[in-house]
């Protein structure tokens, strides 16, 4: 080697791209799990309520799944056409959360008498909506009211 030679070349791989690749990936998942993790409580809600949107409460008291104490003159007191929270003719739902160590996910869901779901704007209809919490079990998608 002589002074006029150049230095030999050491290879200097970039490792940003596949760091950048695998931080991306990471926060995809995690942002993928928060988004989806109730997904099949929400679903099961949203089935329940669009039936009775349709006013079918025989199928509504079914896919409530209720147990021996909850008869259907006690369901149709609650979601029927003149129970507390009846007619339903519009829901939407606010947020989906589970305490920890349950093994429910805790749906709640604003319910109003008219159709479309009226603004918050307008007072006199706005007044109607009721704010429910309807406890969704994670096993069999079965429905209740929290403990």
């Amino acid at each position: 080697m002589t002074l006029l030679d150049p230095p030999p070349v050491t290879p200097h791989k970039s490792r940003a791209i596949p760091f950048t690749i695998a931080a991306v990936v990471i926060a995809a998942m995690v942002t993928f799990y928060f988004v989806f993790r109730y997904y099949p409580e929400k679903k099961a809600a949203e089935r329940f309520f669009d039936t009775l949107v349709a006013g079918n409460t025989d199928q509504a008291y079914q896919l409530w799944k209720p147990g021996p104490s909850y008869t259907k003159k006690d369901f149709l007191a609650d979601w029927g056409p003149e129970g507390y929270y009846g007619p339903v003719k519009s829901y939407e739902i606010l947020k989906t959360s589970s305490p920890r160590g349950a093994n429910a996910v805790d749906v709640r869901i604003a319910v109003s008498p008219y159709s479309p779901m009226p603004d918050a704007s307008d007072a006199e209809k706005s007044r109607k909506t009721k704010i429910v919490s309807v406890w969704v079990v994670m096993s069999d998608k079965s429905l209740s009211f929290p403990p």
